[in-house]
Parts: structure tokens; sequence; C-alpha cells
């Protein structure tokens, strides 16, 4: 259970508030980001305020889940990355068994919530459930495990879509592809902070993967995510707003790019710049919702 040893001894809430990263409130709103962006273009704007809390809630619960699962999974790798090594798991606060009943019970949550939606999200809800409990295992056998990442993100996409309309469209596609590039747009960021600890222990990134080109591809997949963003614009019909929020997105995402063609950049400004996508998704997001009037 929890470690009696040492001085600074943390309740079991707080150290499952770690364990759940709700003290990183950054990496639960950047998913929640793209099943907002979803149920608002999906909705013209006005969804319905309880299948919003739904999602909200939703988000929430599966990434808890998620957190916990890849804890479990990395809990003989993480203390050995300097970024991670304090996690609760991998730090041996907390138990395997307690961080599975926390890992079982936000699945819980997530199900009870995914018996709200119609059908095809819920079925949809289901489907992203193997994914979410196998990404983990990605890093250690598939070279690019942030585009398994990405296909999970991606669920946010279809499942919060659906909530609305009942189906799947055009317009849902070109959102789920500039999900998809976006969050490997970020994660790859995010990863070459690890590069030189993943490298040492063996295990796969898509920073690893490209290398020296990394900050080229982020800016392909982030180019990649205007692109389609600008696709889902032209499809919905959204007005002005819209555009000048992409435009300031884009600006943004420039700079990042150009930022990390400086092989000296300290690791704290990888983590900084994965902050800043968060207040880009939010700004995109405000497009839309007014964009859509």
């Amino acid at each position: 259970m929890l470690k009696t040893s040492e001085s600074d001894q943390k309740p079991l809430w707080l150290v499952i508030i770690q364990l759940l990263r709700w003290h990183k409130p950054e990496g639960r709103l950047i998913l929640m980001i793209p099943a907002l962006w979803a149920v608002f273009l999906a909705a013209d704007g006005k969804p319905p305020l309880p299948l919003v809390g739904v999602i909200i809630l939703g988000t929430l619960a599966t990434s808890a889940a998620g957190c916990v699962v890849n804890d479990l999974w990395d809990r003989d790798i993480d203390p050995q990355v300097e970024r991670t090594r304090d996690r609760p798991l991998a730090s041996r606060t907390l138990s395997v068994k307690v961080g599975i009943g926390v890992g079982i019970v936000a699945l819980a949550c997530a199900a009870v919530l995914a018996f709200y939606l119609n059908p095809l999200s819920f079925w949809l809800s289901v489907g992203a459930v193997p994914i979410i409990l196998l990404y983990p295992g990605a890093k250690r056998v598939f070279p690019i495990p942030q585009l398994v990442l990405s296909i999970a993100w991606g669920f946010a996409v279809l499942i919060s879509w659906s909530a609305v309309t009942q189906n799947i469209s055009a317009p849902t596609w070109l959102l789920w592809g500039a999900t998809v590039l976006w969050t490997l747009g970020f994660d790859t960021i995010y990863a070459m902070s690890d590069r030189e600890d993943d490298q040492r222990i063996g295990i796969n990134s898509s920073a690893l993967f490209f290398g020296k080109h990394s900050p080229t591809a982020i800016g392909i997949f982030l180019a990649g995510t205007v692109i389609l963003l600008a696709g889902v614009g032209i499809l919905v019909n959204l007005n002005t707003a819209f555009w000048i929020s992409l435009v300031i997105a884009t600006l943004g995402w420039f700079w990042q790019s150009l930022q990390l063609r400086n092989s000296e950049l300290p690791n704290p400004v990888y983590g900084e710049m994965f902050r800043q996508n968060v207040w880009i998704g939010f700004l995109i997001l405000a497009g839309m919702i007014v964009g859509s009037f």
C-alpha cells in the first residue's frame, strides 16, 4: 500500500490524484478539446447541455483510466526516466493492487456515462477501450507508439459527433484526421524531452523514430492539421470567427515548428510547448462555436 517510512507522507487521496494526473490538468484538457470540437460542430454550435456534461465527464474518466493503465504497464520503466520517476506506482508510493482498483473505478465511471449515448456512440466507446488498454505496450513493439495514442484520441471525435447526429459523415472524418495529426504533432513534441532516457532503456517513440527530422515531421503533422480543419470549416460552413482562430493557431504552430529546429532547447521547453497546444485547441474551439452562428 502506501509507504510509511517517509517523513513527507502524503494522504492516499492526494497520491491517487497524482496517479490520475489531476494535478496536471493540461493532459486531461487536451483530450477533452477534440471531443468538444466534435460535439459543438455536429450540433451547429448549440449542443444539449446534458450531452456536453457527459462528454466532459467522459473524457475525464477515460483519461484517468488511461493514466492508470499507462502507469501499471510502465511501473518498472518510469523509475528510469527523469520525468516520470516520481509517479506513485513508479516510486512504489502506491501499490499495484490499489492502482488496479482505481483504474477499474475510472473505467466503470466512463462505462456508466457511455450508457447515456446512442447505440453507435456507445459501441464506438467500447471499441476505444482495447486501444486505451494496449497503447502503453505499443512503445515496446511499435516504432511510432504516438500513432496508437493519436488513434485513441480520434475516438473522442467519432464518439462525440455521432452522439449528436447518430451517424458519421465526411466532416467527421476530416475532424478525426485533424485530431490524429494534431496529437501526433504535440505528443512528438512531448516525447522529445524523453529521447535520451527512452533510447537508453530501449523503448520506442516518434521522437526517436524521426530523429533529427522530428521538427520537420512535427511541422508536417501540424500543417496537415490546419488543412483538415480548414476542410471541416468549409464543409460545415463556419463563418469568419473560425477562420480568424485558425489563422492565429497556424501562426502559433508555425512558431513552435521554428523553435524546434534549435537542437539546444532545454527539456522543459518541450513541456511548455505541449501546454501551449491546450490554449491553441481552446482557441480553435471558441472559433468553432462563434463561427457556427
